[in-house]
């Protein structure tokens, strides 16, 4: 089974000060297009091929998927949604990608790997 790589979407977008908050569904499109590579080519540290997702909360929500990139639109907290996915799929080497201490200490507890923002953004 190929290892699951969770993007912490609203984390990511909002790592780089680009304008985002003008169009959030724009911005989430953007990442979300900017992830398909990965799914073919990994990380740093973590080769591919993995199994990319993509969880989008509020304003976000509804963006939807692309060949390579599942997007969870999570009901509530994306942050929530990350760990439950983590859980879900509990004996799956699992990646996270995000910026977030709080986030990063839960699924670390559930035995994921975390990574920065810088590890899924080019440029």
């Amino acid at each position: 089974m190929v290892p699951l790589l969770i993007v912490d979407g609203a984390n990511v977008v909002g790592s780089v000060p680009d304008g985002w908050w003008r169009d959030r569904a724009g911005a989430a499109e953007r990442l979300r297009d900017a992830l398909v590579p990965l799914a073919e080519e990994g990380i740093p540290g973590h080769p591919g091929p993995v199994e990319v997702v993509l969880v989008v909360e509020g304003r976000a929500r509804g963006v939807g998927p692309v060949p390579g990139v599942r997007v969870e639109s999570a009901p509530r907290s994306g942050d929530d949604r990350v760990v439950e996915l983590v859980r879900e799929n509990a004996g799956r080497s699992a990646v996270v990608v995000t910026a977030d201490r709080g986030l990063r200490e839960r699924v670390e507890a559930l035995g994921a790997h975390v990574v920065g923002p810088r590890a899924v953004r080019r440029g």
